[in-house]
């Protein structure tokens, strides 16, 4: 019997160097290599390459979505190819916990690695809604509760309270949110410019001052006479004057809106607290939403003794300091609405253009 041999057995034709080995090593680092090449090259198209979307295209991702849900929500839009791929890229790239949801507007053909980064960055969709000078808040209201990119509800705001500018919101932003902000900005101006006013003006708190602005705003034909139009009213309120503003006689009829047709001497005559034909003083509160210029105006008039104006047909005003002179400038102004009706130009009487001012 033979004794126990505990050497490995070798086979006659087994290698008995290290060069097999070696190139075996060489031949797994080449695999490797290529291995990687393949791989960097398969992530740089799925990140960089251009991605399936075949025009521009608009996105909302709702708040609250993780990232497997943005993945499908991205592939159903044709936005991304794979849902699967974009969660594994956000995940390899870190940027799983940092895509904010929200409205994306993406170009055609826009990689993933694109959408990945403007996602991180939260670089949704900016909207804008511009609040023109001299809209009264049942208008900002409207043209607000109107816009589906905002929500919630809201009630009408103060008149006067609102700052005309143009403001900058996401789609989801609550009405009532943009709302406090254009008070803020009104509080802001105001604050601004309240401490810096003329002495020895016919009014004595903001409020007061808010509510002449208002009435300037419309009252201003061109931005150049706002001034000495604010001058105007501020002289007439010193001497105990009324103010005689058609648009105080439209407000205390419609808020603000259009009559329909010109002032009539009835309407003139009514006893409403903003017609100021009838009152002595500023009415209750402002007639709109005066812009930055109009509560500078007022707060700096300019010194002037004119007392009155009236349409120069130019889209501006004619001034005079007396009645006479007054008398003479609206007989101008008939005359000039007289040619316009021969020649078949309609007339229209607009408050920045006061017929006559008495």
């Amino acid at each position: 019997m033979r004794a126990f041999d505990a050497r490995p057995d070798f086979s006659p034709d087994q290698p008995r160097s290290g060069r097999g080995c070696l190139v075996t090593f060489l031949a797994a680092v080449v695999t490797v290599f290529a291995l990687i090449a393949v791989f960097g090259a398969g992530a740089w198209f799925v990140l960089d390459g251009p991605g399936p979307l075949d025009k521009r295209s608009t996105i909302i991702l709702r708040k609250g979505a993780g990232v497997s849900e943005m993945g499908a929500s991205l592939q159903h839009a044709h936005i991304v190819g794979s849902s699967a791929l974009f969660k594994v890229a956000a995940e390899l790239t870190g940027a799983d916990r940092k895509l904010k949801a929200g409205e994306y507007n993406f170009p055609a053909h826009v990689s993933m690695g694109e959408v990945i980064r403007k996602m991180a960055a939260g670089e949704v969709v900016r909207h804008f809604v511009t609040i023109p000078e001299g809209w009264t808040s049942a208008q900002v209201a409207a043209v607000l509760r109107a816009n589906t990119a905002l929500s919630g509800d809201l009630t009408t705001p103060p008149e006067g309270s609102l700052l005309p500018d143009t403001y900058e919101f996401t789609r989801g932003d609550s009405r009532l949110e943009l709302i406090a902000k254009m008070r803020a900005a009104r509080d802001s101006v105001l604050a601004d410019l309240w401490p810096r006013r003329k002495p020895g003006l016919p009014f004595t708190t903001p409020e007061q001052a808010v509510t002449l602005a208002s009435i300037v705003e419309k009252e201003t034909g061109i931005a150049s006479e706002r001034l000495k139009v604010a001058g105007v009213f501020v002289n007439r309120l010193k001497k105990g004057m009324k103010l005689e503003s058609d648009p105080t006689i439209v407000y205390g009829i419609t808020k603000g809106e259009p009559l329909g047709h010109g002032i009539r001497q009835s309407e003139m005559l009514a006893p409403t607290p903003y017609n100021t034909y009838v009152v002595t003083g500023l009415p209750p509160t402002p007639i709109c939403n005066p812009g930055r210029a109009a509560l500078a105006a007022v707060l700096n008039p300019d010194d002037t003794d004119a007392l009155f104006f009236v349409a120069n047909g130019k889209g501006g005003s004619n001034f005079a300091a007396t009645q006479a002179e007054q008398n003479k400038n609206v007989a101008t102004w008939r005359q000039i609405e007289a040619q316009r009706k021969a020649a078949g130009t309609s007339v229209v009487h607009t408050p920045a253009a006061p017929v006559q001012r008495r």
